[in-house]
């Protein structure tokens, strides 16, 4: 089969050359209409414009790509942290774009990253579908997945154990005396809490507890007043745990605003260790996940990829660990 030439997809998209240079290099001065023609075409043919400067050192562009689905969480921005780091060490320039959890959205920014010959790219994302999944593995660009994975392993990984943390956590919970654990999670689907969801039902069989799942998240402006009508509807867990720092501090907020006491009456864990965990009263007990070291690691990852170096593990699990504060006996 003969090699896709720029060439291929002026004729495609029906444009000059010139036109698929400017989208390739200046997107923004395309009307767009025209680049998503050019894209679809780029995208059709399988067009690689950085194929030959990834062979050639002295052409390669030392750029690489970021894609993030929010730079609100704190998490994020302490992985953002750790990429450009090690960015920074390795003289690569991070292009950072943000999806707003949109799949179309993502995939047009994983199109036009690629469109603007980026080296490799570090996404992450709260959830994935299959076909996303074989497109970035079948891609000759390299892609590195942060605190997210494949449950396949067709894309290379950082992360940490959601299920054992989850697991660990909810074994604290129960050591504690603890009969109603509830588990706080979203209401939309996010593939990494389900592996959460799957070590906090672990350790309840084992424990021959009933699950409680609370599907009350969903957006950051909302989920207050749903924390506050479940407490007042409900009868309050003895315990919980929940998909985040953020969803656990509101929950616990709602919880004290109707007389429950933290931790005598309810007690709460959170995952992460932000800063929200610090901030709130009384502070929050909570899954450590080394973000910074999640980012850090999948750079230096990427950058042995991208130079087609030798890697012997792909898919790498970092160590979590637990803050115990005050909202744990």
């Amino acid at each position: 089969m003969s090699k896709v030439t720029i060439y291929d997809v002026a004729r495609v998209a029906d444009v000059s050359l010139a036109t698929v240079s400017r989208v390739l290099n200046n997107p923004e001065k395309v009307k767009p209409k025209t680049r998503e023609r050019v894209l679809a075409a780029i995208n059709e043919l399988g067009y690689r414009p950085n194929a030959i400067a990834r062979g050639l050192a002295s052409r390669r562009s030392t750029n690489v790509g970021l894609i993030v689905p929010t730079c609100s969480r704190a998490s994020v921005s302490e992985m953002i942290d750790g990429v450009a780091d090690i960015a920074d060490k390795y003289r690569y320039s991070v292009f950072l774009n943000v999806t707003h959890n949109e799949n179309d959205i993502a995939t047009n920014v994983w199109q036009n990253m690629i469109a603007s010959q980026v080296d490799g790219v570090l996404m992450m994302a709260d959830k994935l579908s299959d076909d996303e999944i074989e497109r970035l593995a079948n891609d000759t660009v390299p892609t590195v997945l942060l605190s997210v994975k494949d449950l396949d392993g067709r894309l290379p990984a950082v992360l940490i154990d959601y299920e054992l943390a989850a697991y660990e956590a909810t074994k604290k919970l129960i050591e504690n005396g603890n009969k109603d654990i509830a588990f706080i999670t979203s209401s939309s689907y996010y593939a990494m809490n389900d592996l959460k969801e799957q070590g906090y039902r672990r350790a309840l069989a084992e424990a021959g507890l009933e699950p409680r799942i609370l599907g009350l998240y969903n957006k950051f402006e909302n989920s207050l007043e749903a924390f506050k009508e479940f407490f007042a509807n409900n009868a309050a867990p003895d315990a919980a745990l929940a998909v985040r720092d953020s969803v656990a501090v509101m929950f616990m907020n709602a919880a004290i605003e109707h007389g429950i006491s933290v931790p005598n009456d309810l007690e709460i864990i959170g995952f992460q260790n932000t800063k929200y965990a610090i901030m709130s009263r009384p502070q929050l007990s909570t899954i450590n996940i080394p973000t910074y070291d999640i980012g850090a690691v999948a750079m230096r990852l990427l950058t042995k990829l991208m130079k087609e170096e030798e890697v012997t593990e792909t898919q790498i699990t970092l160590p979590h660990s637990f803050v115990w504060r005050s909202t744990t006996k």
